[in-house]
């Protein structure tokens, strides 16, 4: 996430009105060599003017984007309009020294969690079996065999695409010995293949974390472990996302007779108007 400051406001600042540069997102995405924009729609017509200052300002930049829809459906997309440079979606990011190669009309990826992937990355200890129920292109399972000494990182996805450049970054990062890639639904992978196995589990899709909660703590081992979710939440003025978050986890959590405590939370990131994407750290215990 870059902010629409600097040299690119200054140079926004000589193409747009004052009007049109005030009513811009704040923010877009350099993910490799592209660039990925909002504009909104009744903007649309100087759609390539800011791809040229995006281009001007950032000289490693070779394609422009705009995103024309919100990230939805069972593999995470978004829809993408070309405006400026090479015509491609495909391209390799770098982050924390791990290559991550993606096609972004194909799978999902966000430059935004970057803080989120070290972090879990930093916590997982020597010789742990790790379950990533969502693993994507593998951000958060290759920045951890990386960064950790983990015994195992399995690493689900639904999406076929995903699980393509998923298999080919871990060929590119050398951690084929630890991170094992599985394409498929995680309910269903985890109950036939990952159940009590792991030490600790990943949730990184918000949109269906709780939906897939049960089968989390499925695939822990029995001796309990650790549970990374991460939620989206809704609060008004007066409320708190978090303590929304903890709430509803603990109901379903509790209903299943399994001791607990929350040892860390935070907000994210925000997602738009009073909505918030929480994490909480679980711990579970026998």
């Amino acid at each position: 996430m870059i902010p629409l400051k600097g040299n690119l406001k200054k140079v926004l600042a000589k193409k747009l009105e004052p009007q049109q540069l005030r009513q811009l997102y704040k923010t877009y995405d350099l993910i490799g060599d592209i660039a990925v924009v909002r504009i909104p729609e009744p903007h649309g017509h100087i759609s390539i003017l800011i791809a040229e200052a995006i281009m001007e300002t950032h000289k490693e930049v070779k394609s422009v984007w705009r995103q024309v829809s919100s990230v939805s459906g069972d593999y995470r997309l978004r829809s993408l309009e070309f405006l400026l440079g090479k015509k491609t979606t495909e391209t390799r990011y770098k982050e924390h020294g791990c290559v991550y190669k993606t096609d972004l009309r194909k799978a999902y990826f966000s430059p935004r969690l970057s803080y989120e992937r070290m972090r879990i990355a930093k916590l997982i200890q020597p010789k742990e079996v790790v379950l990533n129920m969502f693993a994507g292109v593998g951000c958060y399972s290759i920045s951890i065999a990386k960064h950790s000494q983990p015994l195992k990182v399995y690493s689900v996805d639904v999406n076929p695409s995903a699980v393509k450049y998923l298999r080919e970054n871990i060929r590119i990062n050398r951690v084929a010995d630890v991170v094992v890639p599985i394409q498929g639904d995680a309910k269903e992978v985890t109950q036939k293949k990952l159940h009590n196995i792991s030490d600790r589990v990943l949730m990184p899709l918000p949109e269906r974390a709780y939906e897939y909660l049960d089968y989390s703590l499925l695939g822990l081992k029995p001796t309990g472990g650790w549970i990374h979710y991460y939620g989206f939440e809704y609060a008004e003025k007066k409320e708190d996302a978090i303590e929304k978050a903890e709430m509803k986890i603990s109901e379903k959590i509790c209903r299943q007779r399994k001791e607990f405590q929350v040892d860390f939370r935070r907000i994210v990131r925000s997602i738009g108007p009073r909505w918030y994407q929480v994490v909480l750290d679980i711990h579970l215990e026998n």
